[in-house]
């Protein structure tokens, strides 16, 4: 193995549709110097997330234990109305056919209710292993009535509402467009089963769903997440949207913080 030539760790901005791997690849082909050297990832981030993901590097690959359990902050847009099966725009969609406009104070009413700790089964399309396989190869199997899905604890340290706009249908569809086309592909036949995350079936229904609609708006609010480890902004989308009385999707996440956050309101900054 080459001989550690600078830095035991990095924090690396992973871009949407880019894979971690795909992450760390890139800043190697630019630093050759640690072409060489094994690096991994401490905390993913979904396909269709971006922001700042922490690599580690050479011997400190062992050390993963360290890394565990870092609190995160995140800025994510939820969008109302409308729901996937996976909780972002990289699902089947599903319309709710009504047009929900909520107050403000309805809003933080909701999102103090979801801080704290709870203890929550891990979403249908996340990367826990049942019996050796992740829960997503379930899911896309049909087979997910075959097993018990596992529980976990999250705990939200604080949620801030940034804004809260209202977008027409038109630009929302264009968005969605522009997102969807920059999902990563993958050919390996050993990856078929979820490699391109039925990406041609979600574009086609996409398409249908607005189709079918009237011309309308949509509440898109903007939120600031502080969070412990392991917290899944997917599903935080969909339960704010359930407790507004409708339906809600992560229209977009951006991970922006990585560290320790103290209730007093400040944050160590581990690693920047």
């Amino acid at each position: 193995m080459a001989t550690m030539p600078y830095k035991r760790r990095i924090t690396l901005w992973k871009e949407v549709g880019e894979t971690p791997l795909q992450a760390i690849e890139k800043w190697k082909q630019v630093n050759p110097a640690y072409a060489e050297i094994p690096a991994s990832y401490a905390g993913r981030l979904d396909p269709m997330a971006e922001g700042k993901l922490l690599i580690l590097l050479g011997d400190e690959c062992k050390k993963q234990d360290r890394y565990r359990g870092l609190d995160k902050e995140y800025e994510i847009e939820v969008l109302l109305d409308l729901s996937t099966d996976t909780g972002d725009v990289l699902g089947m969609p599903a319309y709710a056919s009504r047009e929900t406009v909520p107050a403000d104070e309805d809003i933080r009413r909701v999102l103090h209710d979801q801080t704290g700790t709870k203890i929550l089964p891990y979403p249908a399309f996340s990367s826990k292993t049942v019996n050796g396989k992740p829960l997503f190869l379930y899911a896309l199997e049909g087979t997910l009535d075959s097993i018990s899905i596992p529980k976990h604890e999250e705990t939200i340290h604080r949620i801030r509402l940034m804004r809260h706009e209202v977008v027409s249908k038109d630009t929302l569809q264009e968005r969605i467009e522009r997102m969807l086309a920059l999902a990563p592909r993958n050919s390996e036949p050993s990856k078929a089963l979820g490699a391109d995350f039925r990406q041609d079936a979600i574009r086609a229904e996409w398409n249908t769903v607005f189709e079918n609609m009237g011309d309308r708006s949509f509440s898109v609010l903007s939120l600031r997440v502080t969070c412990g480890s392991g917290t899944y902004m997917r599903t935080l989308a969909e339960r704010i949207g359930k407790e507004l009385g409708t339906s809600g999707i992560a229209l977009s996440i951006k991970r922006s913080k990585i560290g320790t956050y103290h209730l007093f309101g400040f944050w160590i900054r581990l690693f920047r």
